[in-house]
C-alpha cells in the first residue's frame, strides 16, 4: 500500500518549486523509518540548489533538510524509535560500523557520504514516485518538503515531546550546525574571544553556542544594522557593520592588536572566510561553518599558518553526534539556555514556499518554517 501526499518538488534550476501529488510505501523496509512531517524550516542550502549553484543534483527531487516530526510506522529490525514519537530529522545518518563511526565523527560516516549526498537511500534506491511514476530523489536523503519523509532510523532523532515542532525543526540544520560549530568544531574556551562572521540563522546559532559555554567575549559582524541587533539580542557584546567598517580594523581596536582566538564564518563566501581568518590572533582557529556555491577556492599565506599557528578549520554539521545533541539542545531550549522561539520569524503553509524563499533572497526574517 502507499500513501498519497502533496510535496514541493525541484525540477530545475532558477523555476519556482511545483507543488505536485507523490506517493510513498505505508510500509517503510528493515531499517527505515516513516515520519508525517509536522514542520520545515527553509535554509539558504536549499536556496544554492533553487538558483543553481550547486551543480548535479538529480530531479525531480523534494527539497528540504530541516525539519521535525511524528513516527509513523516502522520497518524490521528499528529500535531507537517507536510509533508516535516526537523526531527531528538527520541529514547525516550514521552507519555505527565504519572508521568514522566508531571514532567518534559520525557527522563524516562513509554511508551518508555515498548516500544520503546523494539524495538517496543507502541501499541506493528512492521511495517516493511521482503521479507520472518517475522516482522522485530526497534532498540529502531527507526531502523535508512534503508531508511524510522515509529515512533510516539514524536519522530520525527521539527528542521531548514538549518542544513544539517549529522550534525542533530548526536543531536540525541551523541550530545544530551553528551552536556546534562554536561549541564541538572550535571547541570555544572561557577565556576566547570570539568572531561571528554573517548573523543569518547559524552566524546567530554560533553566536548562541559561544555564549552557551561562556565565552569571556562575543563580536558579531554583518553589513546589515538589523541583524546586529538580533545578534546582540542572542548575545553578542559587540557588532561591527562591515559595510561601513574596516573589519580587521574594528577587531584589532577591540582586542587592543591582539586578534581573536575564534573565528566562525557562517555566510560562505570567499572574501568573509579570508576576512575572519585574517583576523586571528596566534594560535587562533577560524571555522567555515558556510556553505559555499561549487567551484569556490580561497588564498591564505601558509608561511603565516605555520608561524603563527593558525587554523583553518571545517565545519560539517557543527561536528555533531546527531543522536546526543539534538536532544541536548532541545534540553537546553526547554529550559532557556539557548533561543529557539526569536529564530523562527514566520510560519507558513507548504503553498507558501517560493514565497519565503524570496524573502530569504532579500535578506528578510531568521527563518520561515512551514507547518504542515
Amino acid at each position: 500500500m502507499t500513501i498519497e501526499f502533496t510535496a514541493a518538488i525541484f525540477r530545475a534550476p532558477d523555476a519556482p518549486l511545483t507543488l505536485e501529488t507523490v506517493s510513498i510505501p505505508s510500509t517503510p523496509p528493515a531499517g527505515e523509518v516513516l515520519v508525517r512531517m509536522k514542520a520545515s524550516g527553509l535554509c539558504h542550502s536549499d536556496l544554492h540548489v533553487i538558483i543553481g549553484e550547486w551543480d548535479g543534483m538529480p530531479t525531480p527531487m523534494i527539497l528540504g533538510h530541516e525539519g521535525a516530526g511524528v513516527v509513523e510506522a516502522v520497518g524490521d529490525g528499528v529500535s531507537s524509535v517507536a510509533v508516535g514519537d516526537h523526531v527531528v530529522l538527520s541529514w547525516t545518518p550514521s552507519c555505527g560500523r565504519c572508521r568514522y563511526c566508531v571514532s567518534g565523527r559520525p557527522v563524516l560516516c562513509d554511508k551518508a557520504a555515498e548516500h544520503s549526498a546523494n539524495h538517496v537511500s543507502f541501499d541506493g534506491g528512492t521511495r517516493i514516485t511521482s503521479a507520472d511514476g518517475e522516482p522522485v530523489y530526497s534532498f540529502a536523503g531527507l526531502g523535508t518538503f512534503g508531508e511524510y519523509a522515509m529515512l533510516p532510523e539514524s536519522a530520525a532523532i527521539a527528542v521531548d515531546a514538549a518542544a513544539p515542532f517549529e522550534q525542533s525543526a530548526l536543531v536540525g540544520c541551523a541550530v545544530t550546525t551553528g551552536v556546534g560549530a562554536a561549541v564541538n568544531t572550535a571547541a570555544v574556551r572561557t577565556s576566547d574571544t570570539v568572531l561571528v562572521v554573517g548573523c543569518g540563522g547559524v552566524g546567530l546559532n554560533a553566536v548562541q553556542g559561544a555564549r552557551l559555554v561562556g565565552a569571556r567575549r562575543i563580536i558579531a559582524a554583518d553589513i546589515s544594522d538589523r541583524k546586529l541587533e538580533q545578534a546582540k539580542a542572542f548575545g553578542a557584546h559587540e557588532v561591527i557593520n562591515t559595510a561601513h567598517e574596516d573589519l580587521a580594523g574594528r577587531i584589532s581596536d577591540l582586542t587592543g592588536g591582539r586578534g581573536v582566538e575564534v573565528a566562525i564564518e557562517a555566510i560562505g563566501l570567499p572574501q568573509t572566510i579570508e576576512a575572519a581568518y585574517g583576523v586571528l590572533a596566534r594560535g587562533g582557529r577560524a571555522i567555515v561553518a558556510g556553505q559555499v556555491a561549487d567551484g569556490v577556492k580561497v588564498s591564505i599565506d601558509p608561511f603565516v599558518m605555520s608561524d603563527q599557528e593558525l587554523s583553518l578549520i571545517g565545519s560539517n554539521y557543527g561536528s555533531s553526534r546527531a543522536e546526543v545533541d539534538f536532544p541536548n539542545l532541545i534540553e537546553h531550549y526547554l529550559n532557556r539556555r539557548i533561543d529557539l522561539d526569536s529564530l523562527v520569524t514566520r510560519v507558513i503553509d507548504l503553498d507558501e514556499i517560493n514565497d519565503g524563499f524570496e524573502e530569504m533572497k532579500r535578506g528578510e526574517g531568521i527563518r520561515s518554517v512551514i507547518r504542515y
